[in-house]
């Protein structure tokens, strides 16, 4: 075979070094509030941010994403790529165990992958491997006992990728028995550094440390796929919904983590001594999305309307107490792709706004904001947002949702405008993919355009960066006109802890990480 490209892991780690690890792991368990239960165990399936976030500890993909956003291996110790890229050959690390001892085999990732991929299932991810997408999985072999061969029936610049991403749970291998004898899930039996041992819903997540993992490199944290050492006997996810009541356990000493203190609090958190702050911006989108399907919003002008009535700096300095800067393209501010092209956006323009709103032909039709408390910074937007577009002359209306509502509404399309956070893709392509495509295969989608979508196929299926970036600047300029949604700004992670947690750091990734993690005495 000839190799076009391979990703070696440095430092390979196995079982046997887990005497690495303290000596004693603590006793005192680890407590991170979550703003929202999660709602369920089972890998890509039923999930939101925080559900990824929970069971991420608890299984792992083949490869993940490092926190400069490359792919790098972790159940794999090497990746190999076949020069027309359709064939992805990984060989396994040694020595890796799951929860209940089973070593690790390819049979495993074979077993694992006909599971995410029979549509019972119901794998976010399914549509981008079965030919729904970008290419389709044709086979997995497991031609020895330390190799698994994936065959593509096209190449697929973001294969990888895409494996990696976490909404997709990782792709995580876990063991057969994960589900029960009549195929049901039952929990998650992984390979990462901590175990599932009980959700109490409402309540907490408990997880405890894995005394036999197989650190995958030595040395610091690197997003998912660096040192991941389970330094505490338990980790204890807490359902804290309430903002203010989490930080009120944090200053009392009931929570140790706070991953996602309100921006408001910043100031409040330096000036405790009895508290630490780290702060990442990461890449998640924040954006106030249109159904252009809507009878009403289907009319460009309209959009454009709504686009020049609202002044993005305004709305993010106020929402973010000036931590955050505005950013009105898909591509994120920190990717290396967001240029000088991408800093183009929507200039405020009340009147322009009015102009519009009369070529459109709006006459007063009511048009309702769908929005959330569970995220503060989207509905302090929302109010803004609302009263910007009533300044205009635009009869803008406010209806607060429970989160799990929303997201349903959102997966089925079922809104005329919505304040909503996108956790972080990690390439501009999955940024975009994140939001574009088909609204009759898949309701969520925001942005359906065939032109577009071709643009975005391209740019994943090249990788010449100067070429890639010609893709995303066409498709910024597309992006600017139709208005299928209006971009606010990249978020920015807060995390408050107690001073006695050590080791804890925000991430570009957004979301709490366990490992790596102690408590002084």
């Amino acid at each position: 075979m000839k190799v076009k490209a391979r990703i070696l892991l440095a430092g390979c780690m196995t079982g046997a070094l887990t005497a690495a690890l303290p000596a004693l792991a603590q006793q005192t368990p680890l407590r991170i509030s979550l703003n929202a239960d999660i709602r369920s165990t089972n890998p890509g399936v039923n999930r939101d941010d925080n559900t990824d976030a929970v069971v991420l500890h608890v299984v792992e993909g083949l490869v993940a994403y490092g926190e400069d956003a490359s792919i790098k291996p972790l159940l794999a110790q090497s990746v190999s790529v076949s020069e027309d890229g359709l064939t992805y050959t990984f060989k396994l690390r040694s020595g890796v165990t799951f929860h209940n001892g089973a070593p690790l085999t390819p049979e495993d990732v074979a077993w694992s992958w006909k599971r995410y991929t029979d549509p019972k299932t119901e794998w976010r991810c399914l549509s981008e491997f079965d030919g729904r997408g970008r290419s389709k999985v044709q086979a997995v072999e497991t031609p020895d006992a330390q190799t698994v061969v994936f065959r593509l029936d096209r190449p697929d610049a973001l294969f990888l990728a895409t494996l990696a991403r976490t909404d997709c749970g990782m792709t995580g291998i876990i063991h057969k028995d994960s589900v029960k004898a009549d195929g049901s899930w039952d929990k998650p039996i992984g390979t990462g550094p901590f175990k599932l041992e009980e959700w109490r819903r409402g309540e907490f997540v408990k997880l405890s440390k894995f005394d036999a993992y197989a650190n995958p490199a030595e040395g610091k944290s690197d997003g998912y796929a660096g040192s991941k050492r389970p330094l505490v006997n338990e980790v204890r996810f807490v359902v804290v919904p309430d903002n203010a009541a989490a930080k009120a356990a944090l200053l009392r000493g009931d929570i140790d983590v706070v991953p996602d203190i309100t921006n408001a609090d910043v100031k409040e958190i330096k000036a405790n001594p009895a508290l630490e702050l780290s702060i990442a911006q990461n890449m998640g989108l924040s954006a106030l999305l249109i159904q252009t399907r809507d009878p009403l919003l289907s009319n460009v002008k309209l959009r454009q309307a709504i686009a020049a009535a609202l002044d993005t700096p305004q709305i993010t300095a106020a929402v973010t107490e000036g931590l955050a800067k505005h950013n009105n393209s898909i591509v994120p501010l920190s990717s290396s792709y967001h240029t000088a092209a991408h800093d183009k956006g929507y200039t405020y323009d009340a009147q322009a706004a009015q102009s519009l709103l009369k070529e459109a032909g709006y006459k007063g039709e009511p048009i309702t904001i769908l929005t959330n408390k569970r995220y503060p910074q989207t509905f302090a937007s929302s109010v803004l947002i609302q009263a910007m577009l009533q300044a205009v002359g635009i009869n803008a209306n406010l209806e607060v949702l429970e989160w799990g509502t929303q997201l349903d509404r959102y997966n089925k399309g079922n809104y005329q405008v919505m304040a909503f956070p996108y956790s972080a893709r990690l390439d501009p392509s999955l940024s975009y993919d994140s939001v574009m495509g088909p609204k009759d295969k898949q309701p969520r989608k925001v942005w359906d355009n065939p032109e577009a979508q071709a643009l975005l196929e391209k740019s994943m299926l090249i990788s010449d960066k100067a070429e890639r970036q010609k893709v995303f600047d066409e498709l910024h300029a597309r992006f600017l006109n139709e208005v299928p949604f209006v971009m606010l700004y990249n978020g920015i992670e807060a995390s408050a802890f107690r001073k006695k947690v050590r080791g804890y750091t925000a991430s570009v990734l957004s979301k709490p990480r366990a490992w790596e993690v102690h408590i002084a005495d």
